[in-house]
């Protein structure tokens, strides 16, 4: 009996009735290791209660440690005043999604342009900071360029005497004085290859292409000396009378030939005022100001009978980087790197490179209207692509850059130091177009904010310049990484099948349902309404629709998975958006452009078309902003063509 009493009081309570005095005087013992058993119960069980309550507490500030928290660092405070200072909220996201990311946008800079303003300021600060040259140096003359450019009480002290130097050394201008007709051609060959001024066509040296033109312009274009123009522009390259060269426009060049012909004839010091008034509004901004806003003024009424909006004014200074970063370029990348360009940064750029690109495999898989064939040669494609982040490999030996620019010779003008810097940039380009150069040559500079895919050498860029601020950063949201500049390395990446996607570009796919899914595309882009007077050529920009679209897809889908592998999401704080609203907020941003200043030869759809077109084609977009059946950003139909 002790020991089934001894089990608890389940059994004290079963028999109550069955108790009796005799019992209860017989065990005196027992009663006693019964009260002090229930002591312990009580005690055990009060444990017991604080237990489950600290679990409780402890599971309650588990999961919502397991949720989004708001990123404090200065760069999201920075980047959610942006986020606050241009969106709409008042705007229903669901019916104008473009108007609640980027307001009405009126007199709003495209992204990409702000984005390239702002770096101009990143390489103004990298110039003018105190001490930070090393003299003696190349490094050191480009801050001494710049100094000089910004200097505008020294250009304007020199007046007009450094513009009638060049001018006598070009043999004087009937209207400045002195006057001497040179010869014809001797002239256009001073201008392109002394001063870079080219007043009829343009000259330029690209790689050999694949199939080459091969029209004889000495023939076709009798009235300039081919080959010893070009030949002074391009020393020490040695070029021959049957030298081969690509024409891209050999009507224009005919039609210019047999004018020059014509004027030489008649007016022979017409077309020598010509050229010497073209070179002067070229070299107009190295001159004092009443020059600068004479050619201001001729460009504004030039564009008023072209019925063309203003010229934007910039300040003088970033004019000034403009020039420092075009004739110093080596120099200014890699202190542009060394400052805004972290190993840190490049590590995390690349991290989401990597994410974008696994993706992209695996979603080629899917793809419907692709055959096993050309489906193994996309995913072998993508696999042996490669990547350039960041800047060439010259920008991270700074100690290479110090050492150029010997045969630039600073003063004693700014106009002087002006043409000696446009000497030794022909020299250099056409130095670099001679050697030897394995690896791709970079078709943007570092501080740019283009990124593109080179289909010659199979390589994928994304300059240091386009993964900054407000587009990426390592301490930002990865919501906000992924939105914005994953969105753009999926689009670039896709453009290596863009051939698959024209007439004929992929006989083996199944051409009904590719045929299918680009119809689609276009339908959906033309049921977007736009606003009034403003009109698109669905053609002209399906590939970029494509990309866009595909893009998008591709970024949330890595985004996803990147959330089920990894905890710890952040989140903008004050503005009530979750992690996937804030993914889709952010791809809206890099879209976010004034819709006047889209123009039709535009290869991309105009702004508000290139937010909605996307983003009313995903369902997880429509989901998470509860966006009811039929909403402009919830259509019935949706496309799948990547």
């Amino acid at each position: 009996m002790s020991r089934a009493w001894g089990r608890g009081p389940f059994l004290r309570q079963e028999f109550p009735a069955q108790r009796s005095p005799v019992s209860q005087v017989e065990w005196p013992q027992e009663r006693h290791i019964t009260a002090g058993f229930m002591v312990r119960r009580v005690l055990a069980a009060g444990l017991l209660f604080s237990l489950l309550l600290g679990s409780s507490v402890l599971l309650v500030y588990i999961f919502r440690s397991c949720g989004p928290r708001p990123c404090r660092t200065p760069e999201c405070h920075d980047l959610q005043a942006r986020y606050l200072a241009s969106g709409n909220t008042s705007v229903a996201p669901c019916t104008d999604f473009f108007s609640f990311a980027c307001g009405d946008a009126q007199g709003t800079k495209s992204s990409f342009q702000a984005l390239a303003e702002e770096n101009k300021r990143r390489l103004r600060k990298i110039l003018e900071k105190p001490g930070s040259r090393h003299l003696g140096t190349g490094e050191d003359k480009a801050f001494q360029f710049y100094s000089s450019c910004v200097d505008t009480g020294a250009i304007e002290a020199e007046g007009a005497a450094p513009l009638r130097q060049v001018i006598e050394e070009l043999g004087g201008w009937r209207i400045s004085g002195n006057w001497t007709s040179l010869d014809f051609n001797r002239t256009l060959s001073l201008l392109m290859s002394q001063y870079g001024y080219f007043p009829f066509f343009r000259a330029y040296l690209r790689p050999h292409p694949t199939l080459p033109h091969t029209p004889v312009i000495q023939e076709m274009a009798p009235a300039i000396d081919w080959l010893s123009c070009l030949q002074a522009t391009f020393t020490p390259m040695s070029l021959r009378p049957s030298q081969l060269l690509v024409v891209h426009d050999l009507e224009y060049l005919k039609n210019m030939s047999q004018l020059v012909e014509e004027q030489l004839l008649k007016y022979r010091d017409f077309l020598q005022s010509h050229m010497i008034l073209g070179l002067v509004g070229t070299l107009s901004p190295a001159l004092d100001s009443k020059f600068q806003e004479a050619r201001r003024s001729l460009i504004q009424k030039l564009r008023e009978l072209t019925q063309r909006p203003p010229m934007p004014t910039s300040p003088r200074w970033m004019k000034c980087v403009e020039e420092t970063g075009t004739f110093f370029e080596p120099t200014l990348a890699a202190l542009f790197i060394h400052e805004v360009f972290s190993p840190k940064t490049q590590s995390a750029a690349m991290e989401l490179f990597t994410a974008i690109k696994d993706t992209l495999i695996t979603r080629l898989r899917r793809v419907p209207w692709m055959d096993e064939k050309t489906r193994k040669e996309a995913q072998d494609r993508v696999t042996q692509l490669q990547v350039k982040m960041g800047g060439p490999e010259w920008a991270l030996k700074p100690s290479l850059a110090r050492e150029e620019y010997n045969d630039i010779q600073l003063g004693p003008s700014y106009l002087q130091s002006f043409l000696s810097c446009v000497r030794s940039l022909r020299a250099r380009i056409v130095q670099n177009f001679l050697q030897s150069f394995p690896q791709h040559r970079w078709q943007v500079s570092t501080w740019g904010v283009s990124a593109y895919y080179s289909i010659s050498d199979h390589v994928v860029v994304f300059p240091a310049g386009l993964l900054q601020p407000p587009f990426f950063h390592p301490g930002y949201p990865r919501a906000v990484n992924f939105g914005a500049a994953g969105s753009i390395m999926a689009h670039e990446l896709l453009h290596i099948f863009s051939q698959l996607l024209l007439p004929g570009g992929c006989p083996a796919c199944d051409t009904h349902a590719r045929q299918g899914a680009l119809l689609c595309l276009k339908r959906h882009y033309q049921s977007i309404p736009l606003p009034s007077g403003l009109s698109f050529n669905g053609s002209w920009t399906l590939l970029e629709n494509a990309a866009d679209i595909g893009g998008l897809a591709i970024a949330l889908q890595a985004y996803s998975r990147r959330l089920l592998g990894y905890y710890g999401e952040t989140i903008l704080p004050n503005l009530d958006l979750s992690p996937l609203q804030l993914f889709f907020r952010s791809y809206a941003q890099v879209m976010c452009r004034e819709p006047s200043t889209w123009e039709p030869q535009d290869p991309h759809s105009p702004p508000m078309l290139r937010v909605h077109g996307p983003l009313s084609n995903t369902q997880a977009f429509a989901r998470h902003f509860h966006c009811p059946r039929g909403a402009l950003m919830n259509p019935s139909k949706r496309c799948q063509l990547w």
